[in-house]
């Protein structure tokens, strides 16, 4: 239930990208935030005002089905969607809201390198997501441990490419929406079978 609320406000975020006319800005959510608009980017505007709007309703859930209690990631996340969001609406300039999940990206990317040189520990922040299911040496989480930071770090630059470099940007909602999803689910399915003689059996 918590991981498909997750991506509720991505699905409504490609759904206002795809169907808003860029040209206008005169659209409800444009209106309600008090928005005159852009030039030609206003389906990235509302779908930034959707997709602040949704993040705020299913992470105010989230904090009420989770005892009052967001995890660190989910601060994070919904941190940099409000500051870059807001930003680029304030700004009218889809810039922000096109550069956040990059940098988002390599905070991650930062949290899983310096995991094991900053926590009480000093244990890395992989072997605390996986220690119930793997059994590692601590080289072998080390290496996991950089494995992860460094995919993220690639996952920024794609968002990059995506972005500002490729075909103009032009297929960047997909790639937020969805590319990224597919990035990490190979990841983490190439990552179980070169794994998969380090599972714990139920004996264990």
């Amino acid at each position: 239930m918590k991981a498909l609320l997750d991506f509720v406000p991505l699905i409504i975020f490609f759904y206002l990208y795809k169907t808003v006319d860029p040209s206008n800005n005169h659209h409800p959510l444009l209106t309600l935030i008090g928005s005159a608009g852009g030039v030609d980017n206003n389906n990235i505007l509302v779908a930034t005002t959707g997709l602040i709007i949704s993040m705020l309703v299913v992470y105010g859930a989230l904090f009420v089905f989770q005892k009052f209690r967001l995890d660190k990631q989910q601060w994070i996340v919904l941190f940099m969607t409000v500051i870059f969001g807001g930003i680029t609406l304030m700004l009218s300039d889809d810039f922000y809201i096109r550069l956040k999940a990059a940098l988002l990206n390599l905070v991650f990317a930062g949290a899983f390198a310096l995991s094991p040189f900053v926590t009480k520990d000093r244990s890395p922040l992989i072997k605390r997501m996986f220690g119930p299911v793997l059994d590692l040496t601590e080289q072998g989480w080390k290496k996991l441990n950089y494995a992860w930071a460094a995919m993220f770090v690639v996952m920024s630059g794609l968002h990059i490419f995506f972005a500002f470099l490729f075909a103009h940007g032009k297929y960047w909602g997909e790639f937020t929406a969805f590319g990224d999803m597919l990035v990490m689910f190979s990841f983490i399915i190439i990552q179980f079978v070169v794994l998969r003689k380090h599972f714990k059996t139920t004996d264990e």
